[in-house]
């Protein structure tokens, strides 16, 4: 697989339920224009079959970080 862009995403403290991480991640993925990818990483995340497959999923396309890095580097 070729190596994606990875924008931010604030999902470390984030409640940690797989949903809310999804939604945070996709969230992230449309806003810096990447609806197909937040497609496809919803359809392999609600495809995989646990927890740790799932979150190895969005960290494929999202670079994990907390609010408080967001916020610096605004």
């Amino acid at each position: 697989m070729a190596e994606r862009n990875r924008p931010k995403c604030p999902i470390i403290g984030a409640n940690g339920n797989i949903f809310n991480i999804l939604g945070i991640a996709s969230g992230t993925l449309r806003r810096n224009e990447m609806a197909a990818e937040a497609s496809e990483m919803y359809s392999r995340v609600t495809s995989s079959g646990n927890y740790e497959e799932a979150l190895g999923i969005i960290m494929e396309y999202v670079e994990p970080c907390s609010e408080e890095e967001m916020e610096i580097n605004i």
